[in-house]
């Protein structure tokens, strides 16, 4: 009988946080750049470099047996084709929908053999994100989660981030669109006329969020968000990474649609 992983990489955010919250934390012996939590697991792990720049030779030095790896942002599929050069043993998940995300911590249940912890926390996030809305019923007010503020880059249909929204009771309004995330022009995002817009922005710490990038900007003064303020920061780490944590990002979403009533 083939034994569990022991020594495990993750090269994303996600993954490492998958990986600790089924209790492998201490499985791990590397993880990317980026991983920031949980903060006390990741402080004493050495890192292998950016997600789109892995070392891939430190990777392989360090005798993994088991790579998490990940397909989700353009760029990254240049990391996975380096890893299987170099013969290592990886997973790469490519979630474009919450349900993919529930697959995807099971399959890492699996691979770690700890499937019945993965059945656990997918049950506890479905419990806590809940069912798709009905479609017939109220579409919710319209809510742009900004990844990136010049020009806005926002998620379209095929993001998990997209059913988490729903779930939160709004409505993406470039959720009919067959795309992970796009550019949005100023003066689209105005004729979209969101009722909210979310700040969410990669790779910048909450605390460095500016809402006043949107409020102060002159092409978005007539949409409904900046008349009535609706400007509002969720962290990026609940809503942009694949994992345990969106549990935080529909919470967060949740009183945000409240408040438009």
């Amino acid at each position: 009988m083939e034994l569990p992983p022991r020594r495990v990489i993750s090269l994303a955010c996600s993954n490492t946080e998958i990986v600790a919250a089924l209790g492998c934390g201490d499985r791990l012996v590397a993880v990317d750049d980026h991983s920031d939590f949980p903060a006390d697991l990741v402080a004493g792990l050495p890192t292998v470099g950016p997600d789109l720049d892995i070392d891939v030779d430190r990777v392989a030095a360090l005798n993994p047996d088991l790579v998490l790896a990940s397909l989700t942002v353009p760029g990254h599929e240049a990391v996975v084709d380096r890893l299987e050069a170099a013969g290592l043993p990886y997973l790469a998940p490519e979630p474009t929908s919450l349900v993919d995300v529930y697959r995807d911590v099971r399959d890492i249940g699996r691979a770690l053999g700890v499937d019945d912890r993965a059945r656990a926390l997918v049950a506890h996030m479905e419990a806590e994100l809940g069912s798709a809305p009905d479609p017939a019923g109220s579409p919710g007010p319209s809510v742009v989660i900004q990844w990136w503020p010049k020009p806005t880059i926002a998620p379209g249909r095929l993001s998990w981030t997209t059913d988490v929204l729903h779930r939160a009771g709004g409505r993406n309004p470039l959720g009919h669109e067959d795309v992970k995330s796009r550019p949005v022009a100023d003066d689209e995002l105005a004729a979209l006329d969101p009722d909210v817009i979310v700040i969410s922005w990669c790779g910048v710490h909450p605390d460095k969020y500016r809402p006043d990038v949107v409020l102060d900007n002159p092409a978005l003064a007539d949409t409904a968000a900046v008349r009535n303020g609706r400007v509002i920061c969720v962290p990026e780490a609940w809503l942009g990474r694949p994992g345990p944590r969106l549990v935080e990002g529909v919470r967060a979403l949740r009183a945000v649609v409240a408040d438009v009533g």
